[in-house]
């Protein structure tokens, strides 16, 4: 082997060395905790396996018996509209956002940083402030409304199933802008002024220019966004603890709560894994057949 050849090699062997610890860690953190939820929901693992160490394997019986639960089908709805619900208004209000602190202006910097509050804080801190606020004789806003004349009676916001789960999503709302807002801001900043001076030598200003301009050069971080976004919300848990604890009468019940119900309510670890390891195969459908329309949408 000559002198260039052992050298190349020696080179491969460094950029493994360097690669490897990080590998190794994620394969730890992530790898074996994926691969033992997996195992756990073919298990009929419950609190008696923690002191007995035994824990029969029972094949897709865990998947049979929360797929044929009566309230999977209403958490799959719930899961799907507070899923759409937030994201769509997140994106939208943290677009609409984005675009207005793109100008300059007095304080336009401390307003941004204050924008970011939200998202600092703990879920669970969020969840306990939003709750005295939707309180229905004592919360702010239902007094607010009344004393406003909006309304005539309190809105039990976080005790009627007709309203608790619209409740759950607009806390949701609240607490995603500032991501939304972040990401989107980063990507417009990115975009050359250059395009926008031209454009307007062409006519193209206002919605042309969002429409031609904008959007096409902020279509990748957007599609990022959305499928982190997608990801994160359908598996969120502390928000609807907080707030409704799935009630009132299963009206906020999700996909996450049921498995955080069975897992860690009922000792049923098994089936609460058959829960989650559903949640992943719905994210991961999801981002790649998002990804995949996006890519071939680019490249069109």
């Amino acid at each position: 082997m000559s002198s260039r050849g052992r050298r190349r090699r020696g080179e491969d062997l460094t950029k493994v060395l360097f690669v490897a610890p990080a590998a190794l860690a994620m394969l730890a953190l992530f790898g074996y905790p994926v691969l033992k939820n997996l195992m756990m929901s073919l298990q009929d693992y419950t609190l008696r396996t923690f002191f007995t160490g035994q824990a029969p394997w029972v094949g897709l019986r865990n998947y049979t018996t929360v797929v044929t639960d009566q309230i999977f089908s209403q958490a799959m709805v719930n899961t799907a509209l507070f899923t759409i619900g937030s994201i769509a208004f997140q994106f939208a209000a943290g677009l609409a956002l984005a675009l207005f602190f793109r100008r300059r202006f007095p304080l336009s910097g401390l307003l941004r940083s204050l924008l970011l509050l939200p998202w600092l804080l703990p879920l669970i801190v969020s969840s306990a402030t939003w709750r005295s606020i939707l309180e229905q004789d004592s919360g702010i806003l239902n007094r607010t409304l009344t004393g406003l004349g909006l309304i005539r009676d309190p809105v039990p916001w976080l005790n009627s199933p007709s309203v608790a789960l619209i409740a759950v999503i607009g806390v949701n709302i609240w607490i995603g802008i500032p991501f939304n807002v972040t990401l989107l801001y980063s990507g417009l900043a990115e975009i050359p002024h250059e395009l926008y001076e031209a454009g307007q030598l062409d006519g193209a200003t206002g919605w042309r220019a969002f429409r031609h301009i904008t959007w096409p050069n902020l279509r990748a971080v957007a599609s990022v966004l959305l499928v982190l976004g997608v990801v994160y919300t359908i598996k969120v848990l502390d928000i609807i603890l907080g707030l409704t604890g799935g009630g009132p009468a299963n009206a906020t019940q999700t996909l996450a709560t049921q498995s955080y119900q069975r897992s860690f309510v009922d000792f049923k670890f098994g089936e609460g894994a058959a829960l989650s390891n559903i949640l992943i195969a719905i994210s991961l459908l999801f981002a790649v057949v998002y990804l995949r329309g996006t890519r071939r949408a680019v490249d069109e």
